[in-house]
């Protein structure tokens, strides 16, 4: 098997040393760090109704817990969730008390999944973030002695009818004491103030953080946001906004927009007096038609890009190398909103290469064999994290210490290596999702539903939708759903079917049908523009299917695929058009969860 060579630098300062030394005792035996991580989360729950359930007695070894409890997914703890969440304070799932909830961009039925979580998880997640710039370190040096200009945010949250919060896990983190009063640390110096990332206004955070990354530019080494999707939102927010931007600088004075008393208390120790050099710069630059290299020309200093670009992200990299000249785009960990997982130990490398070490002190790990095919393996041969096989791809499946048993995360990962026995995995893909944004996640089931319930709109005419199929617009900013319908009238033909009124609101209608996820990016975070549906000519899903028989595919076996994104059949798609419409306004969306 291939193997990571040791952590080590003769340069690192004693913190990082600690850091590396603590990644590398992790990683050579994680069998023994997983058999005490079970046993601590077993004993500590042992007390719980959901593992009374089960019959273990106090058992603590993985032989009896792989045997008496079940591999689960969200519809089945949904139930024991909805308890705490209505007000229930046993022990339900954890010993330790629930303190809030920490919303997926997964759903279920329609409404984010609400993951439990303790007090300590904070503990633990703070663990796996201070791994980070040690190991980006031995990569690149000299990250003390400037900033980064990283654009975070608050996302909306809401109290369960049992009063607990909410909200998601970066949102949780970034209002937590970990956060707000962390320590002072050359290598983890931000632009923006914690009262603009705080803000829940994100058009007031965005100004602020912009602003602020602006007057510092020179001192700016790195650039990120959580997804590339939100750095390219921040350079398309400066493409509309840079006028303004070069007003409050050239003139001292901040913009009127900004009304939040805590970011305005801030600003005005930080823009203290016009910097009429800067401003004409800022004109001149951005005046500009052509805004490749955009990054590089405004903070000459940046060494990188910090941002998530594997999985659904990954179409985004050719638009982010475009903006910023070719920069290395560094993808530092691994996490999720069930638990942190791993880092990256080469975060220097090449988007494709990105493999992510688990760290197995987060949680317990198990393994479910995924074949290609998209068929799972049998759930009595899951795999333990040391013994997973290199080249093979698994379905991620953990227990954690706030009371998930044995659950199913629904990532797909395949084992690229090792770094000491721990093994390394690249993030394949999020199982059953068939388009995605940013966080959002619409699988087949919902986007049929929302499709069923757009063509009853136009029933009574005796048109129907004869075949559809979508993918995910990412050229735009933000990006946005396009759903192709082929339409059959009375007449079968396609013709001037249906007025352009009627299908902007199958438009809106298909977005009401969308989970709740996709209706927040919408309308709360901006980060998903207007659904578009293009109605193709009569006979092209034929031609789409000769096509697809042309290249090998079995007449026998073919399904109009639900999602594309090969260039040649989105080609033949767009070639078909016959007209094209938009959602007209926004869906309905409350952060308020339905009861």
């Amino acid at each position: 098997m291939a193997v990571d060579s040791p952590l080590q630098s003769r340069t690192a300062s004693e913190k990082d040393v600690k850091a590396l030394n603590f990644i590398e005792e992790m990683t050579r035996n994680p069998d023994s760090v997983q058999e005490k991580v079970l046993g601590e989360i077993l004993s500590r729950n042992s007390g719980t109704e959901y593992l009374k359930r089960f019959g273990l007695n106090g058992s603590t070894d993985r032989k009896t817990f792989k045997t008496k409890v079940p591999v689960v997914t969200y519809e089945d703890l949904k139930p024991e969730i909805q308890r705490i969440s209505n007000g229930d304070r046993s022990p339900i799932l954890s010993s330790h008390p629930i303190t809030e909830f920490l919303t997926s961009s997964g759903t279920s039925a329609g409404e984010r999944k609400l993951m439990p979580t303790i007090d300590e998880d904070l503990d633990r997640r703070q663990l796996l973030y201070s791994l980070l710039m040690p190991v980006m370190n031995l990569y690149v040096p000299g990250l003390d002695k400037g900033k980064g200009l990283y654009f975070l945010f608050v996302k909306s949250e809401s109290k369960t009818p049992g009063g607990l919060p909410a909200r998601p896990v970066l949102t949780s983190y970034y209002k937590s004491d970990h956060f707000k009063r962390r320590p002072y640390d050359p290598y983890n110096v931000y632009t923006s103030p914690n009262e603009a990332i705080l803000c829940s206004d994100s058009s007031q955070s965005m100004y602020a953080q912009m602003l602020c990354g602006l007057l510092m530019r020179h001192d700016v080494l790195r650039l990120g946001a959580v997804f590339a999707s939100g750095l390219l939102r921040a350079i398309s927010f400066l493409q509309n906004n840079w006028n303004e931007l070069a007003r409050d600088i050239s003139t001292g004075t901040l913009s009127s927009r900004i009304s939040d008393p805590a970011i305005k208390n801030r600003m005005s120790k930080i823009l203290t007096k016009p910097d009429q050099e800067l401003a004409e710069f800022l004109v001149e630059v951005c005046s500009q038609d052509n805004w490749q290299g955009i990054i590089t020309k405004i903070w000459p200093n940046t060494k990188y890009l910090d941002v998530i670009v594997t999985g659904a992200m990954a179409q985004y990299i050719p638009t982010l190398e475009y903006y910023s000249g070719g920069l290395p785009m560094a993808c530092t960990m691994y996490a999720s909103s069930e638990s942190y997982f791993g880092i990256n130990l080469k975060p220097m490398c090449k988007p494709s290469e990105v493999s992510y070490t688990i760290m197995p002190n987060m949680a317990y790990f198990e393994f479910l064999p995924h074949e290609h095919d998209g068929a799972g393996g049998d759930e009595t041969e899951l795999v333990e994290l040391a013994d997973v096989e290199v080249g093979k791809e698994y379905e991620l499946v953990i227990t954690t210490y706030a009371g998930l048993c044995r659950y199913k995360v629904g990532d797909v990962l395949r084992v690229t290596g090792f770094h000491n026995s721990a093994p390394q995995f690249k993030f394949i893909r999020r199982k059953n999702v068939l388009l995605s944004i940013e966080s959002d996640k619409t699988d087949e089931a919902e986007l049929q539903k929302a499709v069923e319930n757009a063509s009853r709109l136009f029933a009574a005419q005796g048109t129907r939708v004869i075949e559809y199929t979508s993918y995910a617009d990412t050229k735009t900013i933000p990006g946005h759903y396009v759903i192709y319908w082929e339409l059959l009238g009375r007449d079968q033909t396609n013709g001037d079917l249906l007025s352009d009124d009627v299908m902007a609101k199958c438009c809106l209608e298909m977005e009401e049908s969308l989970n709740s996820v996709y209706r927040q990016s919408r309308v709360a975070d901006k980060s998903i523009g207007p659904l578009e549906i293009r109605v193709v000519q009569n006979g092209t899903f034929e031609e789409l299917m000769d096509y697809a028989i042309s290249r090998g595919a079995s007449i026998n076996q073919y399904k109009v695929p639900r999602c594309v994104s090969f260039t040649p059949i989105m080609e033949l798609l767009d070639s078909r058009v016959v007209s094209a419409h938009f959602s007209p306004s926004l869906p309905h969306w409350s952060p308020e969860r339905r009861r």
